[in-house]
C-alpha cells in the first residue's frame, strides 16, 4: 500500500507526462502518439491560428487533422486568396500527409517523398491537413515533422514563387503600383546588383545591395568593415536573372522557410523615375529617405 505522500508524488508525475504528450500554442504543435497507442483508430484535431509555424509528432500513431487559420485577416479580405505551404523536415517519417476536405483524402506528401524536403503549397480553401501514421511493427525512432507558412497567392511578385504556381512562373513585369506596392509591403526591399548566377533553375543568386531599406528576416547581412552594403542569396528563376555585374536592380520580394525569393525588380533608375512621378502626385504608400529607410506615407 503507497502511502500518501508516495501517491502524491506518482499522480504528479502522471500529470506531468500527460501535459508533455500534447503541447501547442496559437503556432506550432508537438505531439506524441503513445498518449493514444492503445486507440490507433482515433483522430485527433488540432487547431492552430498563425501565419506560420512547426508540427511535430513522435511515434506516430492513428491520425491528426491539422486545421489552419491565419491570425489576422488576408490583406484580400478573402480566405481563398491564402495558400498553405508545407516543407517536411528531411528525417520526416511514419505518416503519409493528405489533404481533406468533407471527408475525401488527397495525397499530398507520401512517406518515402518527405526526405527530399520540397516544399508543397494548396489553397486553404481546399480542406484541412491530414497526417496519417503509416503502421509499423516499431514506432520508435519515428518523427513525423514539417514547417508551414500561409502565403498569399495575389500581390506585388507573388507570381514568381514557384511552388504557388507550378510550372507558371513567368518573368512579367510588375506594374507600377505592384512596384509602388512591392516597396513598401515585401518581406525585403533594397537596391543591388546581381554578383553571380546559380547553374540550377531555381538555385540562389548572389547579390550584393547598396541600399536595403526592409528586411522581416535578416537574409542580407552587413558586409565587413571596408565594405559597404549588404551580402545575400534571392531564389530567382535562372531566365529572370539579369547579368552579373550588370545594372542596379530594385530587389523586393518575400522569404518563405528562411529563404528569399524575387519579387517585383525593376531596374533602379526606372524605379526612381516612377517613384519620384508618384511623389508629385501624392500617390506613394510611403516614403525613402536618403539613408535607404522607408516610413509609411
Amino acid at each position: 500500500m503507497l502511502r500518501p505522500w508516495g501517491a502524491l508524488w506518482i499522480t504528479a508525475v502522471l500529470l506531468c507526462m500527460a501535459g508533455a504528450q500534447y503541447s501547442s500554442d496559437q503556432c506550432s504543435w508537438r505531439g506524441s502518439g503513445l498518449s493514444h497507442e492503445s486507440h490507433r483508430r482515433d483522430v485527433e484535431q488540432v487547431y492552430l491560428r498563425c501565419s506560420q509555424g512547426s508540427l511535430e509528432w513522435l511515434y506516430p500513431t492513428g491520425a491528426i487533422i491539422i486545421n489552419l487559420r491565419p491570425n489576422t485577416e488576408p490583406p484580400s479580405g478573402h480566405m481563398a486568396d491564402l495558400h498553405v505551404c508545407i516543407k517536411p523536415h528531411p528525417l520526416s517519417q511514419g505518416s503519409h500527409v493528405f489533404l481533406e476536405n468533407n471527408g475525401d483524402l488527397r495525397m499530398l506528401l507520401a512517406e518515402k517523398d518527405q526526405a527530399q524536403g520540397t516544399v508543397t503549397c494548396f489553397s486553404l480553401a481546399e480542406g484541412a491537413l491530414f497526417v496519417e501514421s503509416v503502421p509499423q511493427a516499431d514506432i520508435s525512432r519515428r518523427i513525423t515533422a514539417f514547417q508551414y507558412e500561409l502565403v498569399p497567392s495575389q500581390g506585388p511578385g507573388a507570381h514568381m514563387y514557384p511552388y504557388l504556381h507550378p510550372g507558371l512562373v513567368t518573368c512579367k513585369p510588375c506594374s507600377d503600383e505592384e512596384v509602388l506596392m512591392a516597396v513598401c509591403t515585401s518581406d525585403f526591399a533594397g537596391s543591388g546588383i546581381f554578383r553571380g548566377v546559380g547553374s540550377k533553375n531555381r538555385s540562389p543568386a548572389a547579390v550584393t545591395l547598396s541600399r536595403l531599406f526592409r528586411q522581416k528576416s535578416r537574409v542580407f547581412a552587413r558586409g565587413a568593415a571596408r565594405k559597404r552594403g549588404w551580402g545575400g542569396r534571392i531564389n530567382v528563376p535562372s531566365q529572370c536573372i539579369g547579368h552579373p555585374g550588370g545594372d542596379e536592380y530594385l530587389l523586393t520580394g518575400s522569404v518563405h522557410f528562411g529563404e528569399a525569393w524575387l519579387g517585383c525588380a525593376p531596374r533602379y533608375k526606372d524605379f526612381l523615375r516612377l517613384y519620384v512621378r508618384a511623389q508629385r502626385a501624392g500617390t506613394n504608400p510611403c516614403e525613402i529617405d536618403t539613408n535607404g529607410e522607408i516610413s509609411s506615407g
